[in-house]
């Protein structure tokens, strides 16, 4: 045995447990809000969400004054009383999962390219533990945000939505359930972008895979003919947030609790995967 190999060996066994989680979670959580390129895909997603949500306050409002004049149009929209305006909060929701997806994918693709993984790795030894702490505060962060920027949204939205004799409750079960459910989802986009981040360790690679799935696989399923593709469709992420929000379930949609197990499906498959490889791989 070659005294390179018995230094390898003492070395890996005088490796001691690390810092504590908790001493990691803050370490990650201090990296996170002292970057200035995160704080601007912050401010970019809240901007967004309140600047799309007033456009479609706007666009909402002039749609429906000119079906004032067309009476069956003027009578169905009546029919749906304050729904017709309760989705528009979360018009930017698009938006806002491709950002904060992207700063996912960032996150931990940005240790690689930078050579900072090297310094991590080495302060702490068990790789799972800066991930995990990246995710949590990643997760976490994009759910807070979006939770707030949809309420600020909305807020912004009533009184362009009142000009034109629309209702707007923010308080309706209907629009805290928009409100929860869209931030989740968008925590889950963000946890989906950080898995592909590791495991690309590039970031036009894992950004370009993030939008392949949230994107462009949505709109290759609808034009490609086939029964197979229309079935496989109801299974990306992007299909069930509908589901989710239905107040009732849509024909050719997943049920409710089918959609969370897809959703949930396609978070912890490439987190797994990510840790995976994380341990198995060179850094």
């Amino acid at each position: 045995m070659s005294t390179t190999t018995l230094d390898r060996r003492s070395i890996r066994n005088s490796v001691g447990p690390g810092p504590a989680f908790h001493r990691v979670l803050n370490s990650e959580f201090i990296k996170f809000r002292t970057l200035m390129s995160t704080l601007i895909l912050l401010a970019s997603t809240a901007i967004v969400m309140v600047g799309f949500a007033a456009l479609a306050a706007w666009g909402t409002g002039s749609f429906a004054e000119q079906a004032a004049r067309d009476p069956e149009a003027a009578a169905a929209i009546a029919a749906q009383g304050g729904d017709l305006a309760v989705s528009i909060p979360t018009s930017g929701i698009s938006f806002a999962q491709l950002i904060l997806g992207s700063l996912g994918v960032l996150l931990m693709s940005s240790e690689f390219t930078t050579g900072m993984a090297r310094s991590t790795f080495a302060a702490v030894p068990k790789r799972l533990s800066p991930f995990l702490a990246k995710l949590i505060v990643v997760v976490v962060s994009a759910f807070l945000l979006t939770a707030v920027s949809t309420y600020i949204a909305g807020l912004v939205s009533l009184p362009i939505v009142d000009s034109y004799d629309l209702k707007l409750d923010l308080g309706s079960s209907q629009s805290i359930k928009l409100l929860l459910v869209n931030s989740i989802y968008v925590a889950a986009v963000a946890a989906i972008g950080m898995a592909l981040g590791t495991i690309v360790r590039n970031s036009a690679g894992g950004i370009m895979s993030l939008v392949g799935i949230f994107f462009v696989l949505p709109i290759a399923f609808q034009l490609i003919p086939g029964d197979f593709f229309k079935e496989a469709s109801k299974y990306l992420p992007t299909s069930t947030l509908s589901p989710l929000t239905a107040v009732e379930h849509v024909p050719d949609t997943l049920e409710a609790w089918q959609a969370a197990l897809v959703l949930g499906a396609w978070v912890v498959v490439p987190v797994a995967l990510a840790m995976i490889l994380l341990k198995k791989r060179d850094v």
